[in-house]
């Protein structure tokens, strides 16, 4: 039996953000019934996320309701805004109230920074363990981590694992699996190196100077 009662749901956008972290889930929420979605930002100017895309959000900090979930993501330009005191102190205002306080990737740092997951376990992108740990969390490799009401995904393609776990939770598994049937969410990537254990210790070398700008795109590579 589907859940009829509402569900409000904010999803925090802010520049520099991975857009991913957040449309995935979004997508995911977006078809469930009964769900209110809110795109939250400071302002209701647009907003550029780290892969260029142009998001409008439409709810301010200001004029939002009660949330009964909070997720934040992060992004290759979230350094510039961890520790904005209104974000924090937006975190904190709606984090004391909601059913779920959640994050995907490295969103997992701004609850941190909010006070929000102390004495909690949580989920986030393999590069930004060690960052999430200095901030005295125990830090899961798991793809989704449910400690409480505190629900945390990994890097940037966990936000739909993280999303349909969500809806379980809400609607029960029965409306998940037709979710994930409507969204055909059915992985078959080309490579198994989707994680740091997976990857092996070169390639997540490789990989992190990739990330620092540092190792040029081979050309025509086979």
């Amino acid at each position: 039996m589907i859940d009829s009662q509402q569900h409000i749901i904010g999803l925090v956008f802010y520049p520099g953000m991975t857009s991913l972290d957040i449309i995935g889930p979004q997508q995911v929420f977006s078809g469930l019934p009964g769900v209110q979605i809110h795109r939250i930002w400071k302002t209701l100017d647009l907003v550029k996320t780290d892969d260029g895309m142009m998001v409008l959000p439409d709810t301010t900090f200001d004029n939002c309701p009660r949330l009964d979930v909070i997720c934040i993501g992060g992004g290759i330009g979230q350094a510039a805004v961890e520790d904005d005191p209104e974000l924090l102190a937006f975190l904190r205002k709606q984090g004391s109230t909601a059913k779920f306080v959640t994050s995907v990737c490295g969103g997992s740092l701004f609850l941190a920074k909010a006070g929000l997951l102390e004495g909690y376990r949580a989920a986030t992108h393999w590069a930004a363990r060690p960052q999430l740990a200095a901030l005295g969390i125990e830090v899961s490799t798991e793809r989704v981590v449910i400690d409480r009401n505190r629900i945390t995904g990994g890097g940037v393609t966990a936000g739909i694992d993280f999303g349909l776990t969500i809806a379980g939770i809400l609607y029960g598994e029965e409306v998940a699996k037709i979710t994930q049937l409507l969204i055909e969410y059915n992985p078959a990537p080309p490579f198994d190196t989707g994680s740091p254990e997976k990857a092996g210790a070169e390639l997540v070398q490789k990989a992190m100077l990739f990330m620092q700008g540092m190792m040029p795109v081979p050309v025509g590579a086979k």
